[in-house]
């Protein structure tokens, strides 16, 4: 770790970021022109963003990581004229402005509305903004799923079980990029450590119209921040949580500076009797524990260089949820996930027009499953893990009306697999199947293997009067089970309409899409031939898509704003996922092609009067077209792949219908009231019959196999006929106070319900390539935070 560290170091004169942030750096003057003590706010209302931070004695500023937008300026000193005014930041080359206050007897103020930074006239493509007030406010998660449950209210966006978030229809093709570093890895409760809401600051959340920079994950790409800007001084935050299901959290946060040295640090813990999603409504073997921490240093050497460093730790142990017969059988699996990772980051600012910084990380990562005896239909121990190295470097240039940017970036990991599993039920197998299995199975060459990726990019931002142009061009390079290159262009489009405060804009993508490396090494592995007589085993291929987008974004009253974007993906060699037999244990697979297209809309009402809140709606409609051209197929599965070569069926996250409300009343400057829903009309539903039985025939089969495995509850939440889990609803409720106030200490209390209509809400339904999953019962939860 310290060679890489100083050979990132080294290579300072090569840089670059992986994130659409700027710099702004403020100067607030006297008439004279001395520098003014004072204190600025800073609002985008398109970003989410609202700050209040105070000027040094010499009336500087500096403030990073803004997300690209509009924002709004606010200046009211004693003496002073109030001073309003609107600053762009959209290069990653920090912004200077200076503001000269008059004397409050002349009148010099400029008059600015919020609602000037209510729509962002440069956004070409989806792109939707959490800030920290909607973060601090969310209602509260159950552990594990804070930050995904916040990408989740967003439209497009739809979970299955265990909080998988699926993009627009994509399977496991999500990437957060955290504080500049990609990890393309899954983030699910279920299969890697979380980083907490509370430990966020902003979001970005791209759907389409991705700048070049970005590849390998893309059916979404989540920018995540979690450094604060600098304040001068000590202030931090304790958070205490508690509620149904037994759950319990603590977080807190501190951050400190002094000179040009910033140090900051997070500590957490959470636990719950409902971590994963159950299989039914009595919530079986389902108790979790998460924690974690990290330390995050910078330091600024010069107004022309900057190094940052952050390590992080965190880790998760949970129970996997049994369905009837595994409880009443004793069984206990438990799972586990683990991450250390460090990160170093270096900018330098050659010029007025020439920025650019290196990123780097070193990640140890490690997941488990482990079964006691009496597991049933089999005992599964699983231990996998990954060592991964990642370097980024790139260089901003700033040339008239273009906004240049070019990268390299290379990534490193070596995955480690074992797996064994004996089978305790053998009627629940296909005759033949292989007990015990083990891999692999004294072959330790069979079960290590690294993952080489590399990759580069050119992408320039033109902004022409009211046009902006996006236009970008990828390569990448992608080495594992197979070797493939690929070169993406990329090009969006906006036009700006002042007279009708409207934005038009339209996308194109060209998408390489690497396979989830999660079991890739054991399901392509000729060791698995031994599982059954009836294996198909086929290498599974990167994905290359077309996406194609338009939508538009508009302004009403200067008070609320709505959007619509419409949107078509086309795929060949479609990602997907599967289970190996009937354990947990799932790998990727892939179809000939698929299609996915839809529409979605959202009314924003940042605030008026008292009032704030948003309406979402989301239409999708996603189909897969036969053969299936990678991945593991065992026993029936295996022959209904080989026979079935024509056809399509729909993805699993073909929901055609979301809706999401919330709104949000301010009763009182200290007291606030929330509530809304969320409605979905139903996942599809594939039964796994023997190819002899009639479609009537099937139906009954899945149907008795429910009322079995998971009771009459959830089998009335299926609609057999159609095919379709039946539709979801839940409605919420908040309400907050600000219960003490001073100037070092501020306290709030915040009461959370969920699910307050108690339907038993079935996100999956056990078929061909999915568990099942069911949504948390009505609860309740109580969270305290204290700001110093």
């Amino acid at each position: 770790m310290a060679r890489f560290a100083a050979l990132l170091l080294l290579s300072a004169s090569a840089l670059g970021a992986q994130s659409n942030t700027g710099e702004l750096r403020l100067k607030v003057t006297d008439p004279s022109g001395l520098g003014v003590k004072t204190t600025v706010e800073i609002s985008s209302e398109a970003n989410q963003y609202r700050a209040s931070l105070p000027t040094d004695d010499a009336g500087n500023l500096a403030v990073a990581r803004l997300a690209f937008g509009a924002y709004q300026i606010q200046i009211s000193e004693p003496g002073f004229a109030k001073v309003s005014e609107i600053v762009d930041i959209h290069s990653a080359l920090p912004t200077e402005h200076t503001i000269q206050l008059a004397l409050s007897t002349v009148s010099a103020a400029i008059t600015v509305t919020a609602s000037e930074t209510l729509i962002d006239p440069t956004r070409s493509g989806s792109v939707s903004s959490v800030g920290s007030e909607t973060i601090e406010a969310r209602p509260t998660s159950l552990p594990g799923r804070s930050l995904q449950d916040l990408v989740n209210s967003q439209p497009g966006w739809l979970y299955e079980g265990n909080a998988v978030l699926h993009p627009r229809g994509s399977e496991y093709q999500t990437q957060f990029v955290v504080d500049g570093i990609p990890l393309t890895d899954n983030r699910s409760p279920g299969s890697g450590p979380e980083i907490g809401a509370d430990d966020v600051q902003s979001l970005a959340i791209y759907t389409g119209g991705y700048p070049a920079e970005y590849g390998r994950k893309m059916g979404g790409v989540i920018e995540v921040n979690t450094l604060e800007t600098s304040k001068p001084g000590f202030h931090g935050e304790d958070v205490l949580s508690g509620g149904s299901f037994a759950t319990f959290g603590a977080f807190t946060k501190a951050q400190g500076v002094w000179g040009k040295n910033t140090l900051g640090l997070s500590v957490g813990g959470s636990g719950t009797g409902h971590y994963l999603n159950p299989v039914v409504p009595q919530n079986y073997t389902n108790a979790g524990t998460t924690g974690g921490a990290s330390v995050f240093y910078e330091r600024d050497f010069t107004p022309s260089d900057r190094l940052n460093l952050i390590v992080r730790h965190e880790f998760a142990r949970f129970q996997i949820p049994n369905e009837q017969v595994q409880q009443a059988a004793g069984q206990r699996q438990d799972g586990n996930t683990e991450e250390t990772l460090g990160t170093v980051s270096y900018q330098h600012i050659f010029s007025p027009n020439v920025v650019a910084a290196v990123h780097g990380m070193v990640r140890d990562n490690s997941s488990g499953l482990n079964s006691n005896a009496q597991s049933t239909p089999v005992i599964v121990i699983q231990h996998n893990s990954f060592f991964q190295g990642y370097f980024n470097a790139s260089i901003n240039i700033h040339h008239g009306v273009h906004e240049w940017k070019a990268g390299v970036e290379s990534d490193n990991v070596m995955l480690h697999e074992q797996l064994h599993y004996d089978i305790t039920d053998p009627s629940a197998f296909d005759p033949g199947t292989q007990t015990p299995f083990d891999f692999p199975d004294g072959i330790p060459s069979a079960g290590t293997r690294p993952d080489l990726e590399q990759s580069a990019y050119l992408q320039d931002m033109i902004h022409a009067g009211h046009w902006t142009v996006s236009l970008g061009i990828r390569w990448d390079h992608y080495q594992l089970v197979v070797n493939q290159n690929a070169v993406s262009p990329r090009i969006a489009v906006a036009r700006y309409f002042p007279t009708a405060d409207l934005v038009v804009h339209a996308a194109y993508d060209r998408i390489f899409q690497t396979p989830s490396s999660e079991n890739l090494l054991l399901s392509s592995s000729p060791l698995v031939v031994s599982l059954n007589p009836q294996v198909l085993r086929l290498p599974v291929e990167p994905s290359h898509g077309n996406f194609y987008e338009g939508g538009l974004t508009k302004g009403f009253y200067k008070k609320f704003s709505v959007s619509a974007n419409f949107y078509r993906r086309e795929f060949d060699d479609f990602a997907d996922d599967d289970q190996i037999a009937n354990t947990a244990v799932s790998f990727p697979i892939a179809f000939h092609n698929s299609v996915l297209y839809g529409a979605e809309g959202k009314l924003n009402l940042p605030e008026w009067r008292r009032l704030s809140g948003f309406v979402s709606y989301s239409y999708m409609v996603g189909n897969v077209w036969l053969p299936v051209t990678g991945g593991l197929f065992l026993g029936s599965k295996a022959s209904d792949a080989v026979s079935a070569t024509t056809g399509h069926l729909p993805v699993s996250q073909d929901q055609r219908n979301t809706v999401r409300i919330w709104s949000r009343y301010q009763v009182l400057p200290r007291l606030w009231f929330a509530g809304g829903l969320e409605y979905g009309s139903g996942l599809p539903v594939a039964f796994d019959c023997p190819p002899d039985t009639t479609p009537a025939e099937c139906r009954a089969d899945a149907l008795a196999e429910a009322l079995t495995n998971y009771g009459p509850a959830v089998a009335a939440r299926v609609n057999f006929e159609r095919g379709r889990v039946r539709p979801n609803l839940a409605l919420g409720a908040s309400m907050g106070a600000e219960i003490y106030k001073s100037d070092r200490l501020a306290l709030v209390l915040q009461a959370d319900g969920q699910n307050l209509n108690d339907r038993l809400n079935l996100l999956d339904f056990n078929g061909l390539f999915s568990g099942n999953a069911i949504g948390p019962e009505r609860s309740y939860s109580l969270r305290l935070t204290a700001s110093f």
